[in-house]
């Protein structure tokens, strides 16, 4: 896991800066009270009420004593607040999570029904909570990591989401994580991947000599040993920013992302690059070409600036094929990989000019801290279909 350290970055510092209250988010009707034990990073927790859900404050990155204790006393604070007996649990699909482990416990101590929500569906169900949406609806989850329902890390997901239920329509194709978690704090390990995958495998010790281990990554990979795969957008993000050298090893979360996106801010729009990526029939979106220019690319403010105009032009035509097929006009964006204002303005721009209505996030942050609204609200539909 790597660690939920803000960066000194005004645009976050601004988008968390409201997260030291509560929330209170009202939903279309009302159903019996839920507690939502929320992420591992950026956990807060959720109890609902009547027609009312009440999200804590910012609790932050469970690894620590500190934060699972205020998880403890923020279920207690809320549920004595708001007088309510939770009817029923919900938590994350990984089961070694603190928030997993204390909402079962939580439940089993009281004999209450629990239910696990997946992380990328509570991201897509926190937007349905704040639109009031019960129809289907198209769900773009953009983001560093969450355990999937195959059991592999996820976190570029295009999902038809319908009440307590969703299918997965399609995803980013795999990058592999040389060192498995430790790639996620190396965006140069992810780079070298992309090179073997491109067949550039030799390539991998000269273009990273800083690095001692470049020759033991590049014999990982031919290998194939601890070498898991994931399709998150943030290592996608990784992948970019160490082929183009912005950033080799990663002092705090997401700081290749947000470097990559301030280069593009300095050098300004650019058209996507052609045949940037391809779709396969399962919906399998690839940007390995787009890797490969960028690997070769020695302008970095214009490499990044390519980058986001080309993920942003091969989100949308994954998007707009899965709305045409399914029928389906409105498209939800979740997911911390939408803090990034280029990404989520030029999707969302893309995707009202094909006539599709864009949900994104108003009172909840598009990130984790809006994990414990969404699986609130998958339980409640849980429960209104069992009625």
């Amino acid at each position: 896991m790597v660690a939920a350290t803000l960066p000194p970055n005004s645009l976050w510092q601004a988008q968390m800066s409201d997260l030291h209250s509560d929330t209170v988010i009202a939903l279309p009707s009302a159903g019996s009270s839920v507690l939502a034990c929320g992420a591992w990073l950026k956990n807060t927790v959720c109890v609902t009420r009547g027609n009312e859900a009440h999200v804590s404050q910012l609790i932050g990155d469970l690894g620590s004593a500190e934060a699972r204790q205020m998880l403890d006393a923020s279920v207690a604070r809320l549920c004595e607040k708001l007088d309510v007996q939770p009817e029923i649990v919900a938590h994350d699909l990984h089961p070694d999570f603190y928030s997993t482990q204390f909402a079962q416990n939580y439940a089993a101590q009281r004999g209450l029904p629990v239910i696990a929500v997946q992380h990328h569906h509570a991201h897509i169900a926190a937007l349905c909570a704040e639109y009031h949406v019960t129809e289907p609806v198209l769900g773009l989850a953009l983001d560093g990591v969450g355990l999937g329902t195959d059991n592999t890390p996820w976190g570029g997901e295009l999902l038809c989401v319908e009440g307590a239920g969703f299918e997965r329509l399609g995803h980013l194709a795999p990058l592999h994580l040389p060192g498995g978690d430790r790639a996620a704090r190396e965006p140069w390990r992810i780079a070298a991947a992309v090179l073997f995958q491109l067949g550039r495998g030799a390539e991998i010790a000269q273009r990273f000599p800083n690095q001692p281990g470049a020759q033991t990554i590049a014999a990982m990979l031919q290998r194939n040993l601890n070498c898991p795969a994931t399709s998150s957008t943030g290592r996608l993000f990784d992948a970019a920013a160490g082929l183009l050298g912005v950033n080799e090893i990663q002092s705090f979360e997401a700081q290749a992302a947000i470097q990559l996106q301030e280069l593009a801010q300095r050098h300004g729009q650019v058209a996507p690059l052609e045949e940037g990526w391809r779709i396969d029939e399962k919906g399998v979106l690839d940007f390995s070409p787009l890797l490969a220019v960028l690997a070769d690319c020695h302008d970095k403010e214009r490499g990044a600036a390519l980058f986001h105009a080309t993920l942003a032009a091969g989100l949308a035509e994954l998007t707009v094929r899965a709305a045409s097929q399914n029928g389906i006009v409105d498209v939800a964006l979740g997911g911390g990989c939408f803090f990034n204002d280029i990404l989520l303005n030029d999707l969302s721009g893309r995707l009202a000019a094909q006539g599709l209505r864009v949900l994104t996030a108003r009172r909840m942050s598009p990130g984790d801290t809006a994990i414990s609204l969404g699986q609130a609200w998958v339980a409640l539909q849980s429960l209104h279909k069992g009625n």
